[in-house]
């Protein structure tokens, strides 16, 4: 008899299909990457979702995030992605945070609790504390570099961090990690040289950022296929490592995952 994961069934077989089903991944930073993200974990079956963000939905959001309509303008992202969630999946578990992840705040989280960590923040602190608590539990973790500024959702790379180029946030974050040893991180970046804006605002609109305390300078582009693209490619490097390391299934795409991030 055929179910709402039946097709995806066909493709990881009963015993991936449990696997995703008993796995729990969170999600830190619900936007235009990390909503995607969430959005095909959940339709791929993945039975537990912790969904990290301090952002309420703004007008400005409605181009680029799937969990942005009109509806849900002023609703806090984590609660907006938490509904969309459970219309898709009634049975899964959704764990809210409307929190900003930061050092100050890390202590909350347990990562030894999940199967996977997701990176979908936009600030080098947060991103370089999220790696480095997921390295001191071993857990894995896959991290998103930059997807403002630019046109080309073809241009995304799945790689070791310090195998990456013309990104510049994933030139912060090699030399920040090499600083304090890291030797590895799986991360989704753009070969995309960043456009240049036809226009700058000096500030983001209220709710734009996952940055509460220290919002960037310029608004950055943004459009409705680069961050969803990173986020399908994130989500499905999530699904394919956690059928090959917790399961012990090849995956069926060509041969090994390629490791599980740090």
């Amino acid at each position: 008899m055929a179910d709402q994961f039946s097709r995806t069934a066909l493709l990881v077989g009963a015993e991936g299909s449990e696997r995703l089903k008993h796995s729990r991944v969170a999600v830190f930073g619900i936007g235009g990457v990390g909503g995607y993200v969430v959005e095909a974990l959940a339709r791929s079956g993945v039975g537990t979702l912790d969904l990290v963000d301090d952002d309420r939905v703004c007008l400005s959001n409605l181009n680029r995030q799937i969990i942005a309509t009109h509806s849900t303008i002023g609703a806090y992202k984590v609660d907006a992605a938490k509904a969309r969630v459970l219309d898709i999946n009634p049975e899964a578990i959704v764990n809210t945070y409307r929190t900003f992840f930061m050092p100050e705040t890390a202590a909350a989280f347990d990562f030894k609790a999940y199967d996977y960590v997701v990176d979908a923040i936009d600030t080098v602190t947060g991103k370089i504390q999220l790696v480095m608590q997921a390295d001191a539990a071993h857990t894995p973790i896959i991290s998103s570099m930059g997807a403002g500024n630019k046109m080309n959702p073809a241009a995304f790379q799945v790689a070791d961090i310090y195998q990456t180029s013309v990104c510049p946030l994933a030139k912060v974050m090699r030399r920040e990690l090499k600083k304090r040893g890291i030797e590895k991180l799986k991360v989704v970046y753009s070969q995309e040289v960043p456009i240049e804006l036809y226009s700058d605002a000096d500030n983001l609109e209220e709710g734009d950022s996952n940055d509460a305390g220290a919002r960037r300078k310029r608004t950055p582009g943004s459009n409705a296929f680069v961050p969803s693209v990173a986020g399908l490619i994130i989500a499905g490097e999530v699904v394919k490592d956690l059928l090959w390391d917790r399961a012990g299934v090849r995956n069926q795409t060509g041969g090994e995952t390629g490791g599980h991030g740090i």
